[in-house]
């Protein structure tokens, strides 16, 4: 089943997807779901950055996330919170639980994102090379030229889904693992992490062009929001990384 067929509206199109949907419609779906994406990363931006100029986010960090327990914690929150946020996302019932969710998602972000900002915003090895915002501007525009291909080429990259799947669960496995044992995953790692969110950007996008339908908005910017702050994650670590090595 398809996830535009198990998303069903009952639709008078073909198979109930913003691809079938008269131009007007489909045009209408596209922009909301890039401009809801767009609140979603101002309002993440804001939050994040407020709470780690304001001095509040290195003390949450120094007090909760004192353990490599508390880390494993707040991945396991982050996991099921964002299956939880998701589901809402794309509930039928109700627009106000599909913006709850998002909402909910992104204060999830920006608790995992906390402890990495104030490493790279806050510690003297880093002091006044604004890593952050150089992380994010590559990752809008790899964002914007692999959303640029999808667009251009027209093709449904939906058979990603299960070799991203099995890689997400390898690396998931690769983290626990070197919380529990104190190996460091490295830049080969990182690279690899931001090859796969790539793949999650092309998968997505596809989706929002082929598979979505029109009324899910907020679920596909959620979607889409997930694949940028993956990217944006591992394209911070990648600019931290190379920062320590000159």
């Amino acid at each position: 089943m398809s996830q535009a067929q198990a998303w069903s509206y009952g639709n008078q199109w073909d198979d109930g997807s913003a691809a079938t949907a008269p131009v007007n419609v489909r045009a209408a779906f596209i922009r909301k779901t890039y401009l809801t994406l767009g609140a979603a990363i101002l309002a993440f931006t804001a939050l994040t950055g407020g709470l780690v100029y304001s001095g509040v986010a290195e003390n949450i960090v120094k007090t909760v996330f004192v353990s490599r327990g508390a880390i494993l914690a707040l991945m396991v929150v982050f996991i099921v919170g964002g299956m939880a946020a998701q589901a809402m996302a794309r509930s039928q019932s109700s627009p106000v639980i599909q913006w709850l969710g998002l909402i909910g998602y992104i204060l999830l972000n920006t608790a995992i994102f906390l402890p990495i900002l104030v490493v790279a915003e806050t510690f003297p090895r880093y002091a006044g090379q604004h890593l952050a915002a150089q992380a994010g501007i590559c990752t809008l525009m790899v964002f914007g030229a692999l959303t640029f291909t999808v667009v251009a080429t027209g093709k449904d990259f939906s058979f990603l889904r299960p070799f991203l799947m099995v890689l997400s669960f390898a690396a998931l496995g690769l983290i626990v693992a070197s919380l529990f044992l104190g190996f460091s995953l490295g830049l080969a790692f990182t690279v690899a992490m931001l090859v796969l969110a790539a793949g999650y950007v092309l998968y997505d996008t596809s989706n929002v062009l082929h598979h979505y339908p029109p009324t899910a908005h907020v679920a596909a910017a959620l979607a889409l929001f997930s694949s940028v702050t993956l990217m944006f994650y591992y394209m911070l670590r990648l600019f931290m990384s190379q920062s320590n090595r000159n």
